[in-house]
């Protein structure tokens, strides 16, 4: 058995979480058992308002990109979108796809198809060009395509790599915009958003870009006595970022205004303030009867739309901000000042927002996410809660309301693991077997009747995709233990003609669960061409592993290669392939595997039978949603009697349906593997101590609450 392990946390970083932010003291307790401690870190986990999300501004190129997309639609110039065929690169597509033609620009896509490699090509910049297009831009993939953008920059054509993969030096696209959160000083604060979260940004900033304040510089005011002085702080700000910012303290009638810094700060500026006639008089007291500062008090506007402000100063504001709540620092009225006015701008552009199409934007986001195995943390945790929460109000996106439809989940409360095993490998199926453009015509199309034919054909892709990656998973059983000491029993290396291009990623995935192992799995695409994936295990990063390998030849090894650093592809020709495993057979006689002999379960808390009751599930919920670097809650419940149990399964590896008794509440319970272990571990009657997740169980339309069982031990 693992070791259970309930780490030990201080009484007072608890009440300090529970005193600052409201928490209950179990919240706060798992909290800070999980290391979310700072305001930054905890706002993700409380908060679910998209004031939340990072300033697409934050993008040092995100204004290139706006002005150049904008300057297209002037024009009325051609634009082509090319994606990428997996669930992060269609819904990229389609997100983008979409907003543009919806604002009138002349827009087509294309996605890499049947055995055509990922990321742009050559051909269809060609093809683009001989149609008169002038603009692409690329979705989840452009970071690696140096050569590809070059000949495009030769025929005339500008391109938009919008990207979310790590660049490497030899092939980034210099002559592209990039907006890609990987690249090093890009302006943006988190990296580990999806293809499709990153193109979100870039559509949020467009909505941004249709309206007046776009580019305008504008400076917040705001004078406050201290003491016998006054301090007057500013604030410049351009698309919702702050530019510059000023603070300086007066004592009154000792320097002119003319001397100060304040007017070369100020000059050409539109100024506001907050109470117009409260500001002038302190500016009096400090400056004299003859000071001038033209300013427009924003307030009132302000306040048709948040009618709550009205009669507050900065300083009442500032006490009730909720962004403020979590900043390290108490707040000062200046940035009360901030926050107010960028929710407002940001309340002003959604009154010309449809809010179905932006829930039905956020599906797709949330489904990116959770299908690139983002780690559900930061912004990534409102993302994908917004586009979950619009599922569970019924507004499902078409496409996506088909496919939830045909897995039997309407109705349900879904959760990002209901997303992850039953919606995105089946829109996954669609580009593994060739087919990607089936998934972006099933949410694109208009005719539901059309979708629903559209949602069998993928249905029935699916059950071809298990087919090939159960044939593939026998080839690769057969070659890979043979293969380990050839490289040094750090690499599974794994090459057939016999395994389909579109299931490595899914074999390598397995390799390495388990072999522990970075995997490498290669399949035929077509004649003298081969392709990869790679898959890695924490410590190992795989974009090493290629940087490695690829300068074995002058030019390059692979015709294409990138990803993550924990999974990752590239294309090599046949004569190649000698030179690869010569290469990996290198790096893997110094290659260090980090040591995980330690299996460890991390119990989130301890409950005590009267937390054991069905509202435990709300505060699972909260927590949503789990996955990549945020885990199931994991519960430890001590003395629970076991009151009845069965056998399920037929096949070799049983599982046991067991009822525990844990005082007012009986819980039905699933423990997975375990019938071995009935009569021989604990048998019905006996004490256990066990280690569980809160799920729900559905079943005839009825949701129960169900104990998912991790571990247990008799006492």
């Amino acid at each position: 058995m693992a070791t259970w392990n309930k780490k030990n946390i201080a009484k007072e970083l608890v009440m300090s979480l529970h005193t600052k932010y409201g928490t209950d003291l179990l919240t706060s307790s798992i909290l800070a058992r999980r290391d979310i401690v700072t305001g930054s870190e905890v706002q993700y986990f409380l908060e679910q308002d998209k004031r939340f999300l990072h300033c697409p501004f934050l993008f040092d190129t995100m204004e290139d990109a706006c002005d150049r997309i904008l300057d297209a639609k002037e024009e009325g110039e051609k634009v082509l979108i090319f994606g990428d065929r997996d669930v992060d690169g269609i819904t990229s597509t389609t997100l983008l796809y979409q907003y543009l033609k919806s604002i009138g620009i002349d827009v087509q896509y294309k996605i890499p198809s049947g055995d055509d490699d990922f990321g742009l090509s050559i051909d269809a910049i060609d093809n683009f060009a001989a149609n008169y297009g002038t603009l692409i831009i690329t979705v989840d993939n452009g970071i690696c395509c140096k050569k590809e953008v070059d000949h495009a920059a030769d025929l005339g054509i500008d391109v938009i790599v919008v990207d979310h993969h790590e660049p490497n030096d030899e092939n980034y696209p210099e002559l592209a915009i990039v907006i890609d959160p990987k690249v090093e000083d890009c302006g943006y604060p988190f990296p580990h958003i999806s293809g499709c979260a990153v193109v979100y940004k870039l559509i949020t900033a467009l909505r941004f870009a249709l309206n007046p304040l776009y580019k305008q510089e504008i400076c917040l005011l705001n004078v406050h006595p201290i003491n016998d002085a006054y301090v007057i702080e500013c604030l410049k700000i351009e698309n919702m970022i702050i530019k510059d910012k000023l603070s300086e303290t007066f004592v009154p009638g000792v320097m002119p205004l003319h001397q100060t810094k304040l007017v070369d700060f100020l000059k050409g500026q539109q100024i506001f303030v907050w109470d117009e006639n409260l500001q002038k008089k302190m500016l009096v007291k400090i400056f004299g009867q003859n000071v001038e500062i033209n300013m427009l008090d924003v307030r009132p506007e302000i306040a048709t739309i948040i009618p709550s402000v009205a009669e507050l100063s900065l300083l009442r504001l500032k006490s009730f901000s909720k962004i403020a709540k979590y900043q390290e620092s108490p707040s000062s009225e200046i940035e009360a000042f901030y926050n107010i006015f960028i929710t407002f701008i940001q309340m002003k552009i959604s009154e010309n927002k449809n809010p179905k199409i932006e829930e039905e934007e956020l599906q797709l986001v949330a489904l990116a996410a959770l299908a690139d195995i983002m780690p559900l943390q930061n912004e990534n945790r409102i993302l994908v809660r917004q586009g979950i929460a619009s599922m569970n109000k019924g507004r499902y996106r078409p496409g996506l309301y088909e496919l939830i439809q045909k897995q039997n989940m309407l109705g349900k409360k879904i959760s990002s693991t209901d997303l992850s095993w039953n919606i995105v490998p089946l829109l996954n199926a669609t580009g593994r077997l060739g087919e990607p453009e089936t998934a972006l015509q099933l949410l694109l199309e208009e005719n539901p009747q059309t979708r629903e034919k559209i949602a069998d054909r993928i249905l029935a892709l699916n059950i071809e995709r298990k087919k090939l990656g159960t044939e593939a998973q026998i080839v690769a059983d057969s070659q890979v233990r043979e293969n380990l000491p050839r490289f040094s029993n750090k690499i599974a290396y794994v090459k057939s003609e016999k395994i389909n291009r579109g299931v490595t990623g899914i074999v390598a995935g397995k390799l390495s669960s388990m072999l522990k192992l970075p995997s490498i799995v290669i399949g035929q695409i077509d004649g003298d061409l081969f392709r990869a994936s790679l898959r890695s295990i924490s410590g190992v990063d795989l974009q090493n592993i290629l940087d490695y390998c690829n300068s074995k030849i002058q030019g390059g090894l692979f015709e294409k290669y990138g990803g993550h650093s924990e999974a990752a592809g590239f294309s090599i020709k046949k004569e190649n392939l000698p030179i690869l495993e010569k290469a990996l057979e290198e790096y893997a006689s110094y290659l260090e595997i980090p040591e995980n002999t330690k299996t460890e379960i991390s119990i989130d808390a301890e409950l005590p039978f009267e937390y054991m009751s069905p509202e435990l599930l709300n505060l699972v919920d909260s927590f949503e949603p789990f996955g990549q670097g945020n885990p199931n809650l994991k519960f430890l419940v001590k003395n629970a009697k076991i009151i009845s149990a069965d056998v399920m399964g037929k096949t070799e590896v049983q599982h046991l349906r067991l009822t525990i008794d844990c005082g007012k509440y009986k819980w039905p319970s699933i423990y997975w593997k375990a019938a071995e272990r009935l009569n021989r571990d604990f048998s019905v009657g006996d004490k256990v101590n066990i280690v569980f997740e809160a799920t729900r169980n559905l079943y005839n339309g009825n949701e129960t609450p169900q104990m998912n069982i991790v571990e247990m031990e008799k006492v």
